[in-house]
């Protein structure tokens, strides 16, 4: 029986040896669950396809490196989002790509991230949470939960930059109002 690498094993044999066997298990560990998450942030498939490989391959070539701090999920989670971020701002993808996140800002169904931000159990956060607008959360999600700049959020959004500042600005007042 085989011994199950650690993550950062895995890390290490990609970028001191090219080992494909490695690269191989790290993409079989987070490929399924990166896609999810990406899928979550754009309706299209396609390009949320080329960004899992287009972040994948970084990690091949070498050209993203794991200083292991945090934890890979997170690390890819990063390397993921700005590709989709430069994904979306390729002319012909960012009209597409505003079209399916307005769809998805306005669908019924609210994502497993939205859920999981929803069920944060500290206090009345995760009602307060749910209270908030879909536009209020979102702007939070992109940029307290993925960590993103408000430029990034922005062009993910499909929002001038000074709309996500003013959102997160009454989303962070909404919440205090409503935890005090």
């Amino acid at each position: 029986m085989s011994e199950t690498r650690s993550d950062g094993e895995l890390l290490r044999a990609v970028a001191a040896d090219a080992d494909r066997r490695a690269f191989e298990e790290l993409y079989r560990r987070y490929a399924p669950w990166l896609t999810a998450r990406m899928r979550g942030r754009c309706a299209d498939h396609a390009v949320v396809d080329d960004v899992v490989q287009e972040t994948f391959l970084a990690v091949w070539r070498g050209s993203a490196r794991y200083r292991e701090e945090g934890d890979v999920a997170g690390w890819l989670w990063r390397i993921g989002s700005r590709r989709l971020i430069d994904a979306l701002r390729g002319d012909g993808a960012r009209g597409r790509l505003r079209q399916a996140l307005a769809r998805l800002r306005h669908r019924d169904e609210i994502s497993a991230e939205e859920r999981v931000l929803a069920g944060v159990e500290h206090g009345d956060l995760a009602g307060a949470l749910v209270r908030l607008s879909p536009e209020l959360r979102a702007v939070l999600q992109a940029t307290v939960v993925d960590g993103l700049t408000t430029r990034e959020a922005a062009v993910l959004l499909g929002i001038p930059p000074g709309t996500v500042k003013t959102r997160a600005m009454r989303a962070r007042r909404q919440l205090r109002e409503a935890l005090a």
